[in-house]
């Protein structure tokens, strides 16, 4: 699994004109699912989501688990682009919806379980969204 997670002052997903999900200061990760992902590694990204130490303190560097921040979580199958070859993107690699759906949405359960406020987008949906980047401050994550 891959994603993509920036720090952010504020960040919104929107379908169909209507505000789906929505966080204040937090983190915005942006969840890819690979063919070969499992709930296992769902679990293991979503920990790496609630420790990852992005936010600077005085005593040193907090995650969202120190500080009770929120996450975004929209999934993008787009992470899985192989675009080595043409300038077409082969998507190949991408795991399809019916793998893909459960396995964000075990993500989002993992982070919650821990303790996590988490808001989404809305899977397979055409999403807007909109984020004010803290930093700024993004990083691929793989596990």
């Amino acid at each position: 699994m891959r994603a993509v997670v920036s720090r952010v002052g504020a960040a919104t997903v929107t379908v169909d004109g209507g505000v789906v999900g929505e966080i204040g200061p937090g983190l915005l990760a942006l969840v890819g699912v690979g063919r070969d992902d499992d709930a296992d590694r769902a679990r293991a990204l979503a920990r790496k989501v609630q420790e990852l130490r992005v936010f600077p303190a005085e005593e040193g560097e907090r995650s969202v688990a120190d500080l009770g921040l929120p996450v975004l979580v929209v999934s993008q199958f787009t992470l899985y682009a192989d675009t080595r070859k043409g300038r077409r993107p082969s998507w190949q690699d991408a795991a399809p919806g019916e793998l893909a759906e459960p396995l964000v949405d075990e993500v989002v359960a993992e982070l919650r379980r821990r303790g996590t406020e988490v808001a989404t987008g809305v899977f397979g949906a055409k999403m807007v969204i909109s984020a004010v980047h803290d930093g700024p401050m993004t990083l691929l994550l793989e596990v």
